[in-house]
């Protein structure tokens, strides 16, 4: 009989990528976008320089590059740790369950179209990350599993990053580039959108009735202990962190620096509530950074992908070859090859930002000499970049979130890829028409 084969494990999948990519660094030939003093980008043939010992060199580059996530999911993983210590969150939860009874599926369908929003509204992407550590324990508590916790939470995110009407990282930067009045065009992108996330909620609530564990619900007829005093201070600093971070990304411009002193004090805030001395504390806050530490790894080594690339300067000839790939095409074969690309594209360049810099103003005037619109050609670039989002091994967001989740990439992978792409089908199919009929300005 012959042996079943083995999915490799995400250290085995990143090391081959990475060899891989070295290997491509002496076959691409090399190229680099340079910026002209009328502020486009023109592409030019350089040397490539091949990559050999840097493959391990590379991954000390790729662990300062992504510095800021690591330290991050060190960070709250240990603040969590020390939560979870106070019993407080388990206890909340126990009698939120009890008191949400039959209606958890609105639970659910609320949870996940407020993510959406949220990504649609403002591009909330790396502050998902705290809400799964969040989330993940109510909905095991609820009698489901992790992977609905990622549903939706960071997938739902993701489904409003991909589809926004608002969303300055995506819209507004794109739009701008590509001289388009910004957040035009808004009433289509709100259909979009609106679609997408019924889809979710739809999925979530199927995938939530095909895993449904009953023997962990809890009985109607058991009564939760009422919470202690420490208890209820405890989840009301839960709270004042949640409603802080909110506040604080739409109004005060936080971002990782910010967001990890909070939930670090938040940890500590919680430990010194429960009464526990400052040794117990920082024992805590060590055993959960500990817990955490192989997944927050998996995100430096995931980015020395990224660095190989472009050590070997053939990141942007790569980039030249798939436009290049466009040209004699039509209004409509070229749209579906922009949405393409882009898709591609995301798995070397998760940043969205960053893929704009590079690709719009190659795309913008390209869609003009094909017939195709400015608009459709930004909203391209939108599912584009944000579907495969969901499966790049190079997103540090991704394996931030997993990591939060505690759940292994490959595992990841099993589960979401046919809903990835069943995303991606959409967002073709959604594109069509944008070839015909131009998307409306208002």
């Amino acid at each position: 009989m012959k042996p079943k084969f083995k999915v490799p494990g995400t250290y085995v999948i990143i090391a081959g990528l990475l060899v891989l990519c070295a290997v491509a660094t002496w076959i691409v030939p090399g190229g680099q976008y340079v910026t002209a003093e009328d502020g486009t980008l023109n592409y030019r043939e350089v040397d490539n320089v091949p990559q050999t010992w840097q493959v391990f060199s590379a991954i000390y580059h790729g662990f300062v590059r992504q510095a800021g996530i690591i330290v991050f999911i060190l960070v709250v993983g240990g603040a969590f740790w020390l939560l979870n210590a106070t019993g407080a969150v388990e206890a909340g939860i126990r009698r939120f369950i009890a008191k949400v009874g039959t209606r958890d599926k609105w639970v659910l369908v609320a949870v996940t179209v407020l993510f959406s929003l949220a990504g649609a509204v403002f591009g909330m992407s790396e502050e998902t990350i705290p809400f799964v550590g969040i989330v993940v324990p109510l909905v095991i508590s609820m009698g489901y599993d992790a992977i609905l916790g990622m549903l939706i939470v960071y997938v739902a995110a993701s489904i409003g990053f991909s589809s926004a009407f608002l969303n300055p990282f995506t819209v507004g930067i794109a739009q701008g580039m590509a001289g388009l009045p910004l957040f035009s065009g808004m009433g289509y992108r709100l259909c979009c959108w609106a679609f997408l996330t019924i889809l979710t909620v739809a999925f979530v609530l199927a995938y939530a009735r095909k895993t449904r564990r009953k023997a962990d619900r809890l009985s109607s007829t058991e009564v939760p202990e009422k919470l202690t005093r420490s208890q209820t201070w405890i989840l009301l600093v839960l709270l004042a962190t949640v409603v802080l971070l909110v506040v604080g990304v739409t109004l005060w411009d936080w971002y990782l620096p910010e967001i990890t002193g909070l939930f670090l004090a938040m940890g500590i805030a919680c430990g010194v509530i429960a009464r526990f001395p400052a040794g117990r504390i920082v024992d805590e806050l060590m055993v959960g950074a500990r817990d955490i530490l192989s997944a927050a790894l998996v995100v430096g080594f995931a980015s020395g992908i990224i660095v190989l690339l472009q050590d070997g300067r053939i990141i942007d000839s790569i980039l030249h070859s798939m436009q290049e790939g466009l040209d004699g095409t039509g209004p409509l074969a070229s749209l579906s090859a922009m949405y393409g690309i882009q898709a591609v594209i995301n798995f070397l360049i998760p940043s969205a930002t960053a893929k704009a810099a590079i690709t719009i103003p190659i795309m913008a005037p390209f869609a003009d000499l094909v017939g195709v619109s400015r608009q459709a050609m930004v909203l391209a670039f939108q599912f584009g970049d944000g579907f495969t989002n969901m499966l790049t091994p190079t997103s540090g967001v991704l394996m931030a979130a997993l990591a939060m989740a505690r759940i292994p990439y490959v595992d990841w992978v099993r589960k979401a890829w046919k809903w990835v792409l069943v995303l991606l089908v959409l967002g073709f199919l959604l594109l069509l028409p944008t070839a015909i009929i131009p998307i409306p300005e208002f």
